[in-house]
This record gives C-alpha cells, sequence and structure tokens, in this order.
C-alpha cells in the first residue's frame, strides 16, 4: 500500500517529497514495474494540495525514467526501474539518518528521544502498529 506524507514544514517542496517518497517505495521493491500510482486527483486530494503539484511531481519522475505517464490511463512506474542493492540502500538511509541526527543535535534533542520517536514512527507504518 502506497502511503505517501507531506511534511509542510521541511523546508522540502511538496512535489520533492511526493518525487522521493516514490523513488524509495520504488528502490524498495514495495512499487514494482507495471504498478500503478493513485490519479493525480485522487493523490491530490488525499494529500491535500494542489493538482499541479503532483502533476509536477509526476512529469518529473516520467522525466527521469521512474514512472511512464500513460495518456487517459494513468501513471506507472516505468519497466526498466531497479530495486536498489543493499549497498545503495545503506548509502541512502545514512544520508537520512545524517540529516535527523544533524537536526536533532541543534535543537539540543536527546539521543535516547530521536531512537524513541524514530521507533515509534516506524511502528506506526507497520500493518497493525507492529514492527
Amino acid at each position: 500500500m502506497l502511503h505517501l506524507t507531506i511534511d509542510p514544514q521541511s523546508g522540502v517542496p511538496v512535489y520533492r517529497q511526493i518525487m522521493d517518497q516514490v523513488k524509495y517505495y520504488v528502490a524498495s521493491g514495495a512499487l514494482r514495474p507495471g504498478d500503478g500510482l493513485p490519479s493525480i486527483r485522487d493523490l491530490a486530494r488525499t494529500l491535500r494540495i494542489n493538482p499541479t503539484t503532483v502533476v509536477a511531481a509526476y512529469k518529473e519522475l516520467a522525466h527521469d525514467g521512474t514512472i511512464e505517464l500513460v495518456h487517459g490511463k494513468g501513471a506507472f512506474i516505468a519497466r526498466s526501474v531497479k530495486k536498489l542493492s543493499e549497498e545503495e540502500l545503506r548509502a541512502a538511509l545514512r544520508r537520512l539518518a545524517r540529516q535527523l541526527a544533524v537536526e536533532a543535535r541543534q535543537m539540543g534533542a536527546p539521543p535516547t528521544l530521536v531512537l524513541k520517536l524514530l521507533r515509534e514512527e516506524l511502528d506506526g507504518m507497520s500493518p497493525g502498529g507492529k514492527p
């Protein structure tokens, strides 16, 4: 199941947040070649954003080869995309972890709190709230 979220406070443009999340789902294998994405209208309604923002994200994803846009049919994961290797996955996660660590340190958050909150977020995304 595709679970996209938008953080208006992140400083990252909303269209970029959509792109990154779709790419992560593809890289993890959760989205496979040929899988359909929500329609522009449906995704905009779900995320409570302007449909032109979804259009921008989908156009960029199509431009970089992640998705294919089929007129009148929708958006689909491109046939040529592949899952991340273990090394690529570790590198991507390390970048995200470093960003979280830097921001947490700047806010003076204790590491135990950061780890607790990260665990809660991960558990909350699992089916049934279980890891």
